[in-house]
């Protein structure tokens, strides 16, 4: 019997025999290590040149891969662009547990501020809010990372506060989610301030947390 063919027979020699199972030829697994170098090199391509003028040739040139490893894993850069807001969107920001709404909003906004002051994330989000004007699909995937990815911790942040007593059952949420995310979002990405001024955090997570407690 030559390896690889099936029988149904059985002889008085012994058992049917049943071939070990292959894997199908041409099956491949992608690399996670090629996986995260195309997603490196995604943003930094956004960074450089914007989505407009992105390409998958730039993007294969920078990660040191071939067109191919690309196309394998995303079938345009407009999917790749997609997925890699969708993953931003899933890994959200750490909830702080500092014991007080003022000082998990001034942790939060510490964070945030960080990460939106970062000059890969400077020129990626105004970039893409530019596209999302004329890509409803774009326009829906960054609306759910900025969105969710925000909401998510606010949520936590505003349920530990109300169980700790600091603000009152039937507060306004969807205020206070507002409220949170709005003030720092507006000057980090909109106005795109150079620098914030000193004491700034801490003012606005006082003013926030006082805001909040009177829904």
């Amino acid at each position: 019997m030559l390896v690889g063919m099936t029988t149904n027979a059985t002889n008085a020699e012994g058992p049917q025999v049943r071939p070990r199972r292959r894997a199908p030829a041409g099956a491949a697994v992608l690399r996670e290590d090629v996986t995260e170098a195309i997603r490196a090199a995604v943003f930094e391509e956004l960074a450089t040149v914007g989505y407009a003028r992105m390409s998958i040739e730039g993007i294969a040139r920078r990660a040191g891969v071939g067109k191919t490893a690309v196309y394998r894993r995303w079938r345009s850069k407009l999917h790749l662009v997609l997925d890699i807001v969708s993953v931003i969107a899933v890994q959200g920001l750490p909830a702080p547990e500092t014991g007080s709404l003022e000082g998990d909003l001034r942790m939060l906004y510490e964070v945030t501020s960080r990460a939106l002051r970062h000059p890969v994330a400077s020129q990626i989000i105004p970039d893409l809010q530019a596209e999302a004007a004329r890509n409803p699909d774009i326009a829906e995937a960054l609306q759910k990372a900025l969105k969710e990815g925000q909401e998510g911790v606010a949520l936590k942040i505003v349920a530990a506060a109300q169980e700790r007593g600091e603000i009152r059952a039937g507060f306004n949420e969807e205020l206070a989610l507002d409220l949170i995310s709005g003030p720092l979002y507006w000057r980090s990405v909109v106005i795109r301030s150079p620098k914030l001024p000193k004491g700034y955090l801490g003012a606005l997570a006082r003013a926030t947390a006082e805001a909040i407690k009177t829904l």
